[in-house]
């Protein structure tokens, strides 16, 4: 950093250990061999010129004390930069991950019932309940931690049959649970672009992070899963598939 000298300078000798008279050149004519210089400002002088600081935090804070710290009781201290919009979106997206939890709450109990006794399917499907609502949980504490409210919504009553004529239940089960994984994946995109229109980093890079890649892996795996069940069809290989399930939750749960 170069230092520019002003009026407001003295000069120091290190030699010397006194300040220069007044009378007495800034620079000597004749330099002194082995002498130092040290260049100090005078008392009441402004540092600006020798430290080159443009940011002053007390000054820029002074200015918007009353926007940053708001003093009414309801209002947020955390909030900063978080629009409305983006608010309101985190509050759909946490009624969306609910319904879909809700859906899979009662596949798992269809397929937990005595007269369908395939546990491998309710299992699945009880796991991807608990972690769908696992997911409404998370954007709740996102929701609070940027400062917005949380603002439960309505819960649409699913089916309690899921036995298709002609699919059979297990494959219309894993068809319907593919079709919620892109309905989702497609709320998350959107929930994105909302953030992206108000500049809202931060809240790109949480969903980002914590959703899309992990939602992209769930429709690759049920995708999967739905393509082997409609080469096995109704028969006796649905069952042999929902011991296949067990074993992948068994080494799952152990992992």
């Amino acid at each position: 950093m170069l230092l520019k000298a002003s009026p407001a300078l003295s000069i120091l000798s290190s030699g010397v250990g006194d300040l220069f008279p007044p009378s007495r050149a800034l620079f000597p004519s004749t330099p002194c061999r082995g002498s130092k210089f040290l260049v100090r400002a005078a008392k009441g002088t402004s540092t600006k010129s020798l430290t080159g600081v443009v940011f002053e935090p007390f000054e820029e804070v002074k200015k918007e004390m009353d926007l940053l710290v708001p003093t009414t009781p309801m209002s947020s201290l955390a909030r900063h930069k978080f629009s409305d919009e983006s608010e309101s979106a985190i509050n759909e997206q946490i009624n969306v991950e609910y319904n879909v939890s809700y859906i899979y709450h009662a596949l798992y109990a269809y397929f937990d019932r005595d007269n369908v006794g395939l546990k491998g399917f309710a299992n699945f499907f009880k796991d991807s309940s608990l972690e769908e609502r696992g997911h409404a949980e998370k954007f709740m504490e996102y929701q609070n931690k940027r400062g917005g409210r949380v603002k439960l919504q309505s819960i649409l009553m699913p089916f309690s049959e899921f036995d298709h004529e002609e699919k059979g239940d297990a494959l219309y089960a894993m068809e319907l649970a593919l079709s919620l994984e892109k309905l989702t994946n497609e709320k998350l995109l959107k929930l994105q672009s909302v953030g992206v229109k108000n500049n809202d980093v931060q809240l790109v890079d949480f969903v980002e992070s914590e959703f899309l890649g992990e939602q992209v892996e769930a429709i690759k795996k049920i995708s999967e899963y739905v393509a082997q069940l409609r080469r096995i069809g109704k028969g006796h290989g649905v069952w042999h598939f929902d011991q296949m399930l067990l074993d992948e939750q068994v080494v799952l749960h152990e992992g």
